[in-house]
């Protein structure tokens, strides 16, 4: 009797645990013991046609060979109309990092304040909106191409104060510090509905090919982006760029090349030595003889050179040495004063008339 009920808890017990698929995004959650890597930056391809939306890049977690492994950007249809996509995240607990899957609902939920790109600036998404039936797309953000569709729009009010940077997770250390908003817990609890069979593919593709996994590529992927799902070959993959544009919401508002010429034009710019500064002029000085004593000249006192220290960075070339002045002749000796003959003694007064001398 009690081996029956231990059977039968034990059946219960496995029931209603979670699947341990590496599929992660399908709503179940997984965990890593390491941070992912960074978001890769890359452009986006051209939309395929109207009603797509973008579902961005990310790193997953398969714990088949215990690595991340980058699932590309790619353009989905969405499962219903006015139905948005709100990203996945990573969010750090206790030392651990849990993964929080998407989903699609009609209105966008919180996904961790990570900066995704392509409208999902860290809350929300402004990349477009549902009007009538029709999806809306900003250009500002979103990259149309030569796809007929009329429906268009430009807001660029919504990247111009959105710091960009690469974090893929949310908490702790290194991670984006975002915290739900009051509609964002809200649109947790509205219908839902699970990534679209594109989407699944997707990460099949990307789980399968050994490339995309970090433990490979040490966080940079060769394909950051497909311009459909499951197409990781032909025109239109993308990689990711090598140099990280911040110039606007997302990468691929600036040409790789320019890019990096700007890049590399920064750094020799912030290791070039600072600039020569001009020699200070030489002023005369004027030295007072004093007089000799012992009958030596006074000796003549250079002005003593400026010192400049040479910067950490690149050593500046030493100084020219200058001339140093030449000495000032003493100046001569004054001539000596003649000799003033001694002054004659004068002749005694002569007597007055009259007066007699009379001896004693």
């Amino acid at each position: 009797m009690l081996l029956r009920l231990w059977r039968h808890w034990g059946l219960i017990t496995l029931l209603c645990l979670p699947s341990l698929s590496p599929a992660q995004d399908d709503g179940v959650d997984v965990s890593a013991n390491m941070a992912p890597p960074e978001l890769p930056a890359y452009d986006q391809p051209p939309i395929p046609g109207d009603g797509y939306l973008w579902s961005p890049g990310y790193w997953a977690w398969s714990p088949d060979f215990n690595s991340y492994y980058w699932v590309p950007g790619t353009w989905v249809l969405a499962p219903q109309p006015g139905f948005l996509w709100t990203p996945g995240y990573w969010a750090t607990d206790g030392g651990r990092f849990f993964w929080h899957g998407g989903y699609w609902g009609p209105t966008v939920g919180f996904y961790g304040g990570v900066n995704y790109g392509f409208g999902y600036i860290g809350s929300g998404f402004v990349g477009g909106h549902w009007e009538g039936g029709h999806l809306f797309y900003n250009t500002a953000v979103i990259n149309v191409g030569s796809a007929h569709i009329t429906n268009v729009y430009e807001d660029r009010t919504v990247i111009n104060n959105v710091t960009v940077d690469h974090e893929s997770y949310n908490g702790g250390m290194g991670g984006v510090q975002a915290k739900p908003t009051a509609a964002e817990l809200a649109a947790a609890h509205e219908h839902h509905l699970p990534p679209t069979s594109d989407q699944q593919q997707q990460i099949a593709a990307a789980r399968s090919n050994p490339q995309l996994r970090e433990s490979e590529n040490h966080g940079k992927p060769p394909i950051a982006a497909t311009p459909r799902a499951g197409a990781f070959q032909g025109s239109g993959v993308v990689a990711p760029q090598r140099v990280s544009v911040s110039s606007s919401e997302h990468a691929g508002d600036a040409a790789p090349a320019e890019a990096a010429a700007a890049a590399y034009a920064e750094r020799a710019h912030s290791f070039a030595p600072p600039p020569e500064r001009a020699e200070p002029v030489q002023r005369a000085e004027v030295h007072t003889a004093a007089p000799a004593t012992s009958g030596h000249a006074a000796s003549a006192h250079p002005a003593s050179e400026p010192m400049h220290s040479a910067p950490a960075a690149a050593p500046r070339p030493a100084p020219v040495a200058r001339q140093a002045p030449e000495p000032r002749p003493a100046p001569a000796p004054r001539p000596a004063a003649e000799a003033r003959s001694a002054p004659l003694p004068r002749a005694a007064p002569a007597p007055h008339p009259g007066a007699e001398h009379n001896p004693p």
